[in-house]
């Protein structure tokens, strides 16, 4: 008995021993056919659906694709493996320059404040050998000594708010109108001290001559090329409570609230009963001329001279 199936080819031996095709259906496929001698019939059945061969060549390209990649991968892994021992050792080096040239900067640096503290200590005695009567103004004047006695301490800080940069109506003429303090705010604090009666001023330890400046460089505030960190403390010797007075009541001191009261700069003003100068880290002395008396309100002492307005 035959069996038919749609869609299926059969396969048999001919007589002559060579595969035959014809459609199922046919009286070939039947076993032993009309004559009852024909060989049984071997049936194959397609695979449904023709677009196999498609979906393969998509696996083959991925898999392709993935075998590629990790390749690359392994390359890149192998040379950074092979780089990392020469990238740690140029670091190293790198490091050890770095460390090698701060020691030798810092070694020149102490050599430099050394002659600058000989060159300092031979120009004081210089002005106290040759300086007569008048040696101590001259060494006040030059900042070549340390100075102690009463005075006034100001102390200004940025806004608690300020940043760098800005536009606002204080730009215009050098400044910025973000609450941060600028050389020119110091520079008219520092003169209005000095008009105030001061008979010496340092600013966060660095001690101001007739030849020191004041100048910017960015968003820092230089002194005689220093930078300086805010807040800003000032000191002055003298007279506190006079210079206190005629400081606030001054162009200078009406200056600085309104950078209080508009642009919140912070300010502190109070008299102090013991303030310490430092002598200035070098000193520049081009030509000196004595105009006036020679009492001056201050005494001779170990450390300096020491301010007393009453002379004694």
């Amino acid at each position: 008995m035959g069996v038919g199936v749609a869609g299926v080819a059969v396969v048999r031996a001919d007589d002559r021993g060579q595969l035959g095709r014809a459609p199922v259906g046919s009286t070939g496929h039947q076993r032993g056919d009309g004559t009852g001698q024909g060989p049984a019939a071997l049936a194959v059945v397609g695979v449904a659906g023709g677009h196999q061969p498609g979906k393969l060549r998509a696996k083959l390209g991925l898999a392709g694709a993935l075998l590629l990649a990790a390749v690359v991968v392994t390359l890149g892994a192998a040379q950074a493996r092979i780089s990392a021992p020469t990238l740690a050792k140029e670091r190293e080096q790198l490091i050890n320059r770095i460390e090698s040239e701060t020691s030798a900067a810092d070694t020149l640096q102490k050599n430099v404040d050394a002659l600058r503290e000989s060159v300092g200590s031979q120009q004081r005695e210089a002005l106290e050998k040759h300086g007569g009567d008048k040696a101590e103004l001259v060494s006040l004047l030059a900042g070549a000594t340390p100075v102690r006695g009463p005075g006034l301490k100001v102390v200004v800080d940025d806004a608690k708010q300020a940043k760098s940069g800005g536009g606002g109506p204080r730009e215009s003429s050098g400044f910025s109108d973000t609450g941060r303090v600028r050389d020119r705010d110091m520079q008219r604090i520092v003169n209005g001290l000095w008009q105030a009666g001061a008979e010496a001023v340092a600013i966060n330890g660095q001690r101001l001559t007739s030849l020191s400046a004041i100048r910017a460089a960015g968003d820092a505030i230089l002194v005689d090329n220093k930078p300086l960190v805010p807040p800003y403390t000032v000191l002055a010797v003298g007279d506190g409570k006079r210079m206190s007075t005629s400081f606030q009541d001054s162009v200078d001191g009406q200056y600085l609230h309104v950078l209080q009261q508009n642009y919140g700069v912070r300010a502190n003003i109070s008299v102090e009963e013991d303030v310490r100068l430092p002598a200035a880290p070098s000193l520049i002395v081009r030509t000196a001329r004595w105009w006036g008396s020679s009492s001056l309100p201050f005494r001779q002492a170990p450390d300096g001279l020491i301010f007393s307005p009453s002379g004694a």
